[in-house]
């Protein structure tokens, strides 16, 4: 059961909130959605997007400038959050921004204190679908997904592990190599273990040099992102698809930084080759 926080109208669609409490992560999750007009009874497809480092749900659905472009072309904008929280959720004990609470990384953690509720592979690849596809005009067979930093790392892997399901991929500025960056091996490692084996199934390079596969990728990268060099490292993704022979248009923006003034400037875009695809 899902309960609305909020809703209001933009674009002619609905714009809303919703909390529930998940099986997954074993916490109160809220994640946002907005459904253009549509047909009574017809469904409509789905856009996933996964925020990055420090975020919840609410960044994008106040900053992203999607929903004109989403009541355009009719596609449903789902945004979760990027980790568990509550009282009771482990976090990073010195207070880190890039580890704990707001830094989820899309995976399950097998490592005490964390696998008790971070279950984010879980809740973004399961139960969250099965959610919207109770309780919106969704046509899951017509999926795509983007996401943002560490939530382009989320976006990339899980549409890799999962190319049958989503229709199309991209990312803005996204994490690409997590076990090659200090971003991604102070995650993985606190989350999955010492045991870099199972870091691959979460690295978008190393899934594609184990023979993962999609159709096509699609990434905005701002010249000036100050994570660009020692984090982001698009260069590994461009390597790792052109000896994989999978299709990748790397747009590098001169002057554009990490920030939501970058993906709102091409949100659009985004959409658009998105919306070609479903």
């Amino acid at each position: 059961m899902i309960e609305q926080v909020s809703t209001t109208n933009s674009h002619g669609g609905v714009q809303s909130v919703y909390k529930h409490a998940s099986t997954s992560t074993g916490t109160e999750m809220t994640f946002s959605v907005f459904v253009p007009v549509h047909a009574p009874g017809s469904s409509l497809p789905v856009v996933w997007y996964l925020s990055g480092l420090t975020c919840t749900h609410a960044n994008v659905t106040e900053k992203g400038e999607y929903r004109r472009a989403c009541a355009d072309l009719g596609l449903i904008f789902v945004a979760p959050d990027t980790s568990p929280r509550g009282e009771d959720v482990a976090d990073d004990p010195t207070g880190a921004y890039d580890f704990g609470l707001g830094a989820g990384f899309y995976v399950d953690a097998t490592q005490a204190p964390f696998a008790q509720h971070y279950k984010m592979w879980t809740y973004v690849t399961e139960e969250l679908p099965c959610l919207i596809g109770a309780n919106f005009p969704a046509d899951l067979d017509r999926q795509s997904i983007l996401g943002h930093s560490m939530g382009g790392h989320g976006a990339l892997t899980i549409a890799l592990s999962f190319p049958s399901r989503f229709k199309a991929v991209s990312a803005f500025a996204p994490i690409v190599a997590p076990s090659q960056v200090p971003w991604g091996q102070k995650a993985l490692g606190g989350y999955l273990g010492a045991d870099q084996a199972a870091w691959r199934r979460h690295d978008s390079v190393a899934l594609i040099e184990d023979g993962a596969r999609v159709p096509a990728l699609l990434v905005d990268q701002g010249e000036a992102d100050s994570f660009l060099e020692k984090q982001l490292r698009p260069e590994l993704l461009q390597g790792a698809c052109e000896r994989a022979g999978i299709e990748l248009e790397l747009r590098l923006r001169a002057g554009y930084d990490h920030s939501y003034y970058f993906i709102s400037t091409f949100m659009e875009d985004h959409l658009n080759w998105h919306a070609s695809r479903l």
